[in-house]
Parts: C-alpha cells; structure tokens; sequence
C-alpha cells in the first residue's frame, strides 16, 4: 500500500490534460504504441469530436522508480464547468492532483475554482507548467500567477510539453515522492470491515450495473457477498477488474488504496449509487463513508420523443444514462403541443447537449428539446413555498407574493482591454459587481452576482465573442434572490403552447415578446389560413405577427362571364377558410421549441 499513488489531473479547458494523461500512460507502458490514440482516455465519441473530456476516467499503471514498482492510479477529469460535479467525485477518492496550467495562458476561472475543490479535501497538489515549448510561453509569469492567485509555492513546479513529452520522467518522480501514499487505518489486521466508497457507476450489456470504487478500509474478493449499504442488498461479488480505458485487467481480490472495478452482475439499475458505500456482508462497516453531496441540477429542460409510441423506451435510455452520469434527474411531464416527454435536470447548457445528443446516438433515439428553464422558489399569498421547474407549473399572478430566482457568484479573468464589452455584456444580464481585481497589468480578475436564467442560455458563447475568445468563466450557486418576474406564453392559432411558456424579467417582457413571435414568424409554415402567432402576459396580448394564408386561385377556371361568378367562388372560399380555422390545428416543427434559444 506505501507504493501506491492516487491522483487526479484538474486544469481549465484546453490546458492539456488528456494529452497528459497519454503521456503518462505511455511512459508507464500502459498501451502498447500501436493501441496508443490520442485522448486515449476519452472513450466516447462525442468527445473525441468535441475534443472535451466529459466523464472522468481511470487507469492503473505500473511504474518503476529507484528500483521500487509503484502503483499509479490515474484520473483524467473533465476542465467544462458543467462536469465540475465529476471533479469533485475523482478528487473524493485521491491523495493528490496535478495542478496544469497553460504556460501561454496562465491561471483562469476553472484553475482557481478546481485548486479550491483539492484544497477542501487536503489533496498535495504539484503544479505542473504544460505548453513550455509554445513561442509565447511565459514560464515565470505563470510561476508569478500561480503564487498570487492561488497561494501555491512553485519553486518546484514541474514544466513538461506534453505534446513533445518533454518533462515527463521529472512530473513521474514527483508523483511518486511528492504525493502520500493511502492512510492505512488505526488496525493492520484483515479483519477491518470493507469500506469502498462508489465514485462511478455505468451499465455494461454483458456484465450489468458496474461500480468503480476506492477502496479505504479493508479487502475485497471474488466470491464475497458484498453489502451496498444504501440499499441495504447483499449480492456475490464475480469479478474484480482493475480499471483501463482498453482492455481492464482482472484481480482476485483487491485491498486498502486500491482503485477497483467491482462486478456483482446487477440488472437493477437503481442498485448503485454514486457516493454510497460498499461493505462485506459477514463483516459490516458500522458507518458509511462521509460521501460527496449528490449533485444539484440547476438547468431543466423538456425531452420528447419525436415519436410518441418511444416514450418508453426514452424512460428506459434515462435511467441507463443516470447510472453512467449521476448528475441528471428526470420525471415524466406532459405537454399539450409535444405529447409524453419528462423534464430532465442538467448542470448546464453543454451537460443539456451532451445528454440530448447521447440520448440520440447510444439509444437511437429521436428527441425535441424545449427550451431550457431554472428552478424558480414562488412565495405564495397564502404563506407556501414552492419550487417551480417549468413555467407552466407557475400560479396565478393574484396568488404570487415574491418570485425568487437563483443566483450564482462568477468569476471572470479578461484581458483589461476587452473590459468595457465584458462590462457593457453584464449589465444587460442584470449583473452585480462584487469585486475587480488586476492580476497582472494587462489581466483583470471580475467577480459578479448574476441571475442563473441569465447565463443557461448563450452567456458563454457572448463572453466569448465579446473578448475574442481570452476571457475564462467559472460560477457556483450562491443563493435565491427575490426578482420581479413574469411568465410570458406564446399563442399559436389562439391556443397558449405551453412548451414555449417562459419566465423572464417584468423589464424585458415586450421586448423579448415581440423577438420571439418575430422569430416564430419564419419558422412557423404556412397553411391554407392565416395563422396568428401572440406573445401575451396573463389575457393581455403585447405582441402579434401573422403567418399569411397560401392562396389558392379558385376563380382561374373562371373566364368571361358575369363578374358575380367570380365573387360568389370568393365568398365561398372565404367561409370555407373559416370554418378550417376553427378546427385546424398547426403541426409545429421542432425547431420552433428552440427558437427560445436564439433571443437576446
């Protein structure tokens, strides 16, 4: 156990960890370089095409230093704020992280906010300088940076190019001195009940319900009967299989420190959870482990199957997905417009397209998203308190007291001369100033109060745009604050759809009514009769455009002749009209339920 290292990368996006981690890999000879990919680790397609690390993911190596064979478990993690919830399982179920930074860029948003995380769980964190090899490396200002910003001593931080696997060996002999071996327990005896605390879980079609655990007390064997403690089901224990991004390596059994796959041949999907504990049935734990607190969705959206008759198998593909990412949380809804759908949980904007798009390709499946809401607190005139998640579920305006929206605290680090559009972006959001900050002469570090429904949407591609592409942001939840809010609905044909309800500020209500009927307008085809599209607040219409009728020449058989024949096919069209305009319906398309995204 003395010879065995736990330890996570954390960085900002794009500052090279996967590349890292194939280095690190392949000077251990965990892949043989002709299996070697780059992104090894990265074992989805979506990220691979993205080029982001969206699950965080294991290896143990083997490497041999000063003579002694250490045992290197290995977690890539993901940079996007929208899966710092899987950062903070890796770093649960570690003694150390490798801090990297951008020797061109520099410490931004996410650095600061993932050195905070180690720090709460007292991980020894080594600095390690990537990118040396790039023409406008600064070593010594990100040295500076590291210092001031974050507190960390980087007299002994590690340069490497992981893309030139320069600096490798020296980051591996820091590992194996710098990082502390497993604490072992007060008693060395075996007879130290099993605690394994659960930090993944995912669903194999061969083999079930898989839970990757780090071991903190006592061992485990094929053959056990292993209790999972939340659920309080015993089950045997088949096999147990070090974890690999390739091939995972089979063990009999597997003790203290050790980072292991545990199989139990589980069809229930709803028998492991993440951050629960796994004990021995003959010899139990008295507690569990002081786990990490569940995430919290804070994006909701509406998910429908273009094909009603798949809503089953859309509850089926969620609860399959939950087990490999336990962020999500779903329940059924129902929607005029859309039919049988649920209203789906995410962390972010990026989390919601992700699990949209692997919906569609690991199930197959067909899907409309609405657009995506947060979760609102309704102080009502008799006294209650209730949690709103779509805005169809809002009450009365006479019954509302106060609505209170969520909050989250940002941190943005800018060029200083991108400053006025940063600050100009944020006060449309409703922004607050709480700190400004000059790291360097020529970077700022801001810090805002924004409301969440300002930033779900397009926030960070406007950041973005509006800084050229320099400017790094990170945020957290910090609170509800009451907000003056009203719900705007969209009328197709006379008819509110719900799915296009939406909550937005008292101020920009007219605005953002007639920019959304506006948008409809082109997306909404034509039909044999005038349709009229709406925005309206309660029964008071504020906004109105019409989708003109497709005519039909009913009089170009009709030459010659008394002008009344002419009219007499008119009038009669005329009336035919109506009546179709009194029991048409319009077929929205799906496009329609996302023009919400698209209004600044």
């Amino acid at each position: 156990m003395s010879k065995i290292r736990n330890f996570s990368i954390i960085a900002h996006i794009d500052h090279g960890k996967s590349t890292l981690a194939d280095c690190i890999i392949s000077a251990c000879g965990g892949i043989q370089n002709r299996q070697m990919s780059a992104q090894v680790m990265d074992t989805m397609d979506i990220e691979k095409e993205r080029g982001i690390t969206i699950k965080a993911q294991s290896v143990r190596l083997n490497y041999c230093y000063k003579g002694e064979n250490f045992v290197l478990n290995l977690i890539d993690t993901p940079g996007h704020v929208d899966f710092s919830y899987e950062v903070n399982r890796s770093l649960a179920s570690c003694e150390g992280a490798l801090l990297v930074v951008d020797a061109s860029q520099g410490v931004q948003a996410q650095t600061i906010a993932n050195v905070y995380t180690a720090i709460e769980y007292n991980l020894t964190i080594i600095p390690v300088i990537n990118k040396i090899d790039l023409p406008n490396a600064d070593v010594e200002r990100v040295k500076d940076e590291i210092e001031h910003i974050i507190g960390i001593d980087c007299s002994n931080a590690v340069l490497v190019s992981a893309k030139n696997n320069i600096g490798i060996d020296e980051l591996l002999s820091a590992i194996c001195e710098q990082i502390p071996a497993p604490k072992s327990s007060n008693d060395l005896s075996q007879q130290n009940p099993l605690k394994a605390l659960i930090y993944d879980s995912w669903f194999d079609n061969y083999l079930g319900a898989l839970a990757l655990v780090r071991i903190f007390d006592g061992s485990i064997k094929v053959g056990d009967e292993a209790r999972v403690m939340a659920t309080n089901e015993h089950h045997t224990v088949l096999d147990l299989l070090y974890p690999h991004p390739l091939s995972p390596i089979k063990t009999k059994s597997a003790s203290e420190g050790e980072i292991v796959i545990i199989v139990m041949g589980l069809k229930s999907l709803s028998a492991l959870q993440v951050g629960d504990t796994i004990t021995l049935e003959n010899n139990r734990a008295k507690q569990a482990i002081a786990g990490f607190s569940p995430a919290k969705p804070f994006v909701f959206a509406g998910l429908y199957p273009i094909d009603t008759d798949k809503f089953e198998e859309l509850r089926d593909a969620l609860e399959k997905l939950k087990l490999n990412d336990s962020a999500i949380s779903y329940e059924p809804e129902t929607s005029l417009a859309l039919g049988f759908g649920f209203r789906v949980g995410f962390l972010g904007l990026l989390h919601m397209e992700v699990v949209k798009e692997r919906l569609e390709r690991e199930f197959r499946l067909d899907l409309i998203a609405t657009a995506p809401t947060v979760t609102y607190r309704v102080q009502t005139t008799a006294g209650d308190e209730i949690l709103i998640h779509n805005p169809c579920e809002l009450p009365p305006t006479n019954n509302i007291s106060t609505i209170l929206e969520p909050f989250v605290h940002a941190t943005i680090i800018t060029p200083s001369e991108f400053l006025g559009n940063i600050i100009t972006l944020l006060n449309k959001r409703r922004a607050i100033q709480t700190k400004m900050d000059y790291i360097t002469q020529t970077r700022v570090l801001l810090e805002y109060d924004i409301p969440l429904n300002e930033i779900v949407m397009d926030f960070y591609d406007k950041l973005k745009s509006a800084t050229k592409g320099y400017a790094s942001f990170d945020y957290e939840p910090c609170g509800y604050r009451p907000g003056r809010l009203i719900k705007l609905d969209i009328r197709v044909a006379g008819e509110i759809v719900d799915a296009l309800s939406i909550i937005v500020p008292e101020i920009n209500a007219m605005s953002k009514g007639r920019d959304l009927v506006s948008a409809m307008k082109e997306i909404v085809p034509r039909q044999l009769f005038e349709v009229a599209i709406q925005a309206s607040i309660g029964s008071k219409i504020i906004a109105r455009e019409t989708v003109k009728s497709v005519g039909k020449n009913v009089t170009a058989k009709c030459y010659g002749g008394d002008i009344t024949r002419k009219r007499k096919l008119l009038e009669k069209q005329k009336e035919g009209k109506k009546r179709m305009k009194a029991i048409g319906k319009v077929a929205l398309p799906s496009e329609a339920f996302l023009s919400v995204l698209k209004i600044d």
